[in-house]
């Protein structure tokens, strides 16, 4: 949850430094940005952020809305409050979805849709208001008067036994801006810097242990561990050190010495930052020292924290080091982040435990949607129609999706998007061979699913294609002013806005809708569905092709949808032209054909 918004915490660090009354450039005015920024905003967007992780962006809408009550509540800047009533929030969400799921009449999904953020996230932040918020006060006064007890007793470097265990099991960001920062804030405020925000983010103790992998270190783990220097302590990530510790466990002692000997030296010199050191590298800690000095202090502390960690890890490595494959040890680390994070792998081993598939195109309007009722199709030759396939866009694929299947040239949005499945690529969206392989390693020991029912004629219940948008024997055109001409029909049917075309080209510049065997679905990007007032389709046929991105094209399918209404007919155009065959059959049909060939049960 806190990754993402690095980015934010940085800004809100770099004004707490420059315009503060201690800061750089002191300026009253600009300095008021920091209270509120530390207040609202951060909070605000690590809520967003843990619901939509959990329940999509409605999800971190829902999650938003109701952080806002502990937000209001609490005196204290809420970051631990809004980690956990975030992704519950989205929780939440999902669960309505899950319950309503079948039961919303056609024509009331996006009503049903909006209300239940809008009325989940009133009650939801009423109750982090009257009953979450005073649990989360207590809990953040006790967290501070632990803390506050190594503080009065002289003890401060006493809380890294507990800081660096804590942070190798991937609590790092919970520990550091969740308990941490909120104190470091009230601190601040009091004296215009505070080491509370050294005690996590000194990267000394984790360059400590991978100069001692460089000196006694075997194998792979010494060869890579010069490389992970760099990144740990000019990038800041603290992570990529985290397999060298649990490769040797025993090394948890060096961390932790060096942790105590760097808060010891600051404690002592006096160190302090003006703000949160995000991500923990020396760059951004130098850049959070106040304008009066410290520099000195820090430095001392941090060179003092690696010293430390070196001479109690370098000879625990002599003793107890393994010739162990770093990327083993990268591997154990990642299941321990999944684990921490609360993360539902997919349990992919086993053809029986995948339900869930997700189709994934660039917009999750056309070419997601055509290519999962194909695939849809080979499960159940397979005997697993019990399998939902879904389609979605590439940026918002559901958190509960075992296997994405997407396009190639999508496979880091994908990835990125979706980091818990695994992942099919494909390179055509209408004959792809990875369908029937998928589908035949899904069905072992699979028992047959039961064949849904047919569907009722799409055209004839909504009217989405109608004969006079079906243009034959079309002659060879610029791909610009085909899908301009498909826009058109849609406009002159009252199916979108003239602003709509526009998106359909926008659309194609990110990523092209030539789907393969001869036919390209032209459509608007996601933000243009505000555009669409009703579903349609239009067909235009080019016996002779049309060139494509130097791909020849002899159908092209104009496409506009409010909800899923056009997914019946897009249905079936995907199972009757899943051959280049049946495409050149069309070639010689008329209009009236065309119309009684897609719109058929």
């Amino acid at each position: 949850m806190v990754m993402p918004n690095i980015g934010a915490f940085i800004a809100w660090g770099l004004i707490a430094a420059l315009f503060i009354e201690t800061g750089w450039i002191p300026n009253e005015k600009l300095a008021s940005l920091v209270s509120p920024m530390s207040t609202y905003l951060l909070p605000l967007l690590i809520a967003y952020t843990g619901g939509k992780m959990v329940g999509g962006v409605r999800g971190g809408v829902t999650g938003a809305i109701a952080a806002m009550g502990v937000i209001v509540a609490t005196d204290v800047p809420m970051f631990l409050g809004a980690m956990i009533i975030g992704p519950f929030s989205g929780w939440v969400l999902k669960m309505f979805d899950k319950w309503t799921e079948g039961h919303i009449k056609a024509g009331f999904e996006m009503l049903v849709s909006n209300f239940s953020v809008g009325i989940l996230g009133m009650l939801l932040a009423i109750v982090s208001y009257l009953a979450f918020a005073p649990v989360m006060e207590f809990f953040s006064a006790a967290m501070a008067a632990g803390v506050n007890f190594f503080v009065d007793h002289g003890i401060l470097p006493l809380a890294s036994l507990l800081i660096e265990p804590a942070k190798i099991l991937f609590l790092n960001n919970a520990i550091n801006h969740g308990i941490l920062t909120p104190l470091g804030l009230d601190q601040v405020a009091e004296t215009g810097k505070s080491i509370f925000f050294l005690l996590e983010s000194n990267p000394g103790p984790g360059l400590g242990i991978l100069l001692a992998y460089c000196v006694a270190g075997k194998g792979s783990a010494k060869d890579t561990a010069p490389g992970a220097i760099i990144i740990e302590f000019f990038g800041g990530i603290h992570e990529i050190y985290f397999p060298y510790v649990l490769m040797n466990p025993v090394l948890i002692l060096a961390v932790m010495a060096g942790g105590m000997t760097g808060v010891f030296i600051e404690s002592i010199l006096g160190a302090g930052l003006v703000g949160p050191a995000s991500p923990g590298s020396i760059i951004a800690i130098l850049a959070m020292v106040p304008k009066s000095g410290g520099y000195l202090s820090v430095l001392a502390g941090v060179g003092g924290a690696a010293l430390v960690s070196f001479l109690v890890a370098t000879p625990l490595l002599r003793i107890f080091g393994k010739d162990e494959d770093i990327q083993d040890a990268i591997d154990k680390t990642s299941a321990m982040k999944d684990e921490s994070k609360g993360k539902a792998v997919a349990a992919i081993a086993n053809p029986k435990d995948i339900k869930n598939i997700t189709f994934a195109c660039d917009a999750g309007m056309g070419s997601s949607a055509m290519g999962a009722t194909v695939l849809q199709k080979e499960l159940k030759k397979a005997g697993r129609g019990d399998i939902k396939v879904g389609h979605a866009s590439v940026s918002d694929i559901p958190s509960d999706a075992q296997i994405v299947v997407t396009h190639q040239d999508l496979k880091e949005r994908a990835a990125h998007s979706a980091p818990q499945a695994e992942l099919v690529l494909i390179t055509n969206f209408m004959n792809a061979p990875e369908y029937k392989q998928l589908a035949q390693r899904l069905s072992a020991d699979a028992a047959p699913a039961e064949e849904a029912p047919a569907e009722a004629k799409a055209a004839e219940k909504t009217g989405i294609l109608q004969k006079k948008n079906i243009k034959i024997n079309q002659t060879a055109a610029p791909k610009n002013d085909v899908i301009r001409a498909a826009g058109q029909m849609l406009v002159d049917s009252g199916c979108v806005d003239p602003e709509y075309i526009d998106a359909m080209i926008l659309r194609e510049d990110s990523f092209a809708t030539n789907i393969g065997n001869g036919i390209a679905i032209p459509h608007g990007v996601e933000e243009a569905k505000k555009n669409v007032h009703n579903s349609g389709i239009s067909i235009q046929t080019f016996p002779q092709t049309t060139d494509w991105d130097g791909g020849p094209v002899k159908i092209v399918i104009g496409i506009a949808g409010v909800g899923d209404e056009h997914l019946d007919i897009l249905a079936n155009i995907a199972t009757k032209l899943a051959a280049p065959e049946d495409v050149d059959k069309l070639m010689d049909m008329s209009a009236d054909e065309i119309y009684t060939f897609f719109t058929e049960d």
